[in-house]
């Protein structure tokens, strides 16, 4: 099964000092990469990632790292659907961002669940078509 792995679970895998492999997020990542599923990254949750990174030398390990999960292509519909769904959410009172949006799309788009510890995916899934991977929380 393909997937898109959002900004808050690569933040988990690779941005912190010590990764807590306990953490659902990170045991569902590392379970998904040695089943051999496919794992896609969205163009905004690269730039997410690399955003704020303060050293060439952090840069240059991330991308290394990211290399080898292609990116989900995004293309104007993919911008004109991210549009329509914040609409739609806006109307039944769910607030997010323009990139949460875009990165929904995105997965819609290309049939992908997301797998996201971040909540406002889960109230932008309640009223799209996103579908979010499945994270056993013990």
């Amino acid at each position: 099964m393909n997937l898109v792995v959002d900004t808050s679970v690569w933040s988990l895998v690779l941005r912190r000092q010590r990764v807590d492999a306990e953490n659902p997020f990170v045991r569902a990542f590392h379970a998904h990469v040695n089943a051999g599923h496919g794992l896609f990254l969205a163009g905004p949750v690269l730039q997410e990632l690399l955003d704020g990174v303060r050293s060439e030398q952090q840069v240059s390990r991330l991308l290394a790292a990211l290399d080898a999960f292609p990116l989900v292509p995004l293309t104007r519909q993919t911008f004109v659907l991210a549009a329509r769904m914040r609409t739609d959410c806006r109307r039944k009172g769910v607030q997010a961002g323009s990139v949460d949006f875009l990165i929904a799309a995105a997965c819609v788009e290309a049939g992908f669940p997301l797998l996201t510890a971040d909540e406002d995916f889960a109230r932008i899934a309640r009223c799209t078509d996103l579908i979010l991977a499945r994270v056993q929380v013990d």
